[in-house]
């Protein structure tokens, strides 16, 4: 199984320099990772780095912590979206998902799906935050908004995705939408664990290091995303 096209191969701290960018845009061409994922100032960049190789440039809205308002996070998003990104990784409202307050979550997100219609929309639920039934909450509303796929994580809380809430995500989900697990895994073994529960995609800023690790199964870890 080859896992470095599940990868979406990240860099998100607030230290990243171009150059770091332009070394992360190169890993992901060497290693033919599904995508890179980068803080919107780096969308130009990434965009002519990456140009005909393949590579998706995501990008986040509302990031990292979803506190601000629905109209905010769309034009976000819609000017990353102008500025040549393919998908969008946005953060719901928290307090409204701790609340229970899903048609503010729903809204949320269908604020940034209808500012972007073109891009792949991954809704981040954060769920070290959540209990399981505010998990199951998220989730039907990030699907009933317009999410493509659902996201465990920012890597910016205090946990990452685990196998359980990848399975749990799943049931919900239905085949709606896709799954991507954020943070947590460590080992190819780890990365074929969460894509056998149902994840399409993996974030990860250490893919290049689990490649080596795993040869042609590559995989992904949490390194401070």
């Amino acid at each position: 199984m080859r896992i470095a096209p599940y990868i979406d191969h990240t860099l998100l701290k607030a230290t990243a320099t171009g150059a770091d960018i332009r070394r992360l845009c190169a890993e992901a061409r060497e290693h033919h990772f599904y995508a890179v994922c980068v803080n919107p100032v780096f969308i130009p960049l990434c965009v002519a780095e990456l140009e005909g190789s393949g590579v998706k440039v995501a990008t986040v809205c509302g990031f990292p912590l979803g506190a601000v308002s629905s109209e905010q996070k769309a034009v976000e998003a819609r000017l990353s979206a102008e500025a040549g990104a393919d998908e969008v990784d946005m953060v719901i409202p928290i307090g409204a998902a701790l609340e229970g307050d899903w048609d503010a979550v729903e809204a949320d997100v269908r604020a940034v799906r209808r500012a972007i219609p073109e891009q792949v929309l991954k809704v981040i639920i954060e769920t070290c935050y959540l209990d399981d039934d505010q998990k199951r909450g998220a989730t039907e509303a990030a699907v009933r908004g317009g999410a493509d796929f659902v996201k465990t994580s920012t890597g910016f809380g205090s946990g990452g995705a685990t196998l359980e809430d990848v399975r749990l995500m799943n049931e919900v989900i239905a085949g709606r939408a896709q799954i991507k697990a954020a943070g947590g895994v460590r080992t190819p073994a780890d990365a074929e664990a969460m894509i056998g529960a149902g994840a399409a995609r993996l974030g990860t800023s250490g893919g290049v290091a689990l490649v080596a690790q795993g040869g042609q199964t590559g995989g992904a870890q949490h390194s401070g995303y």
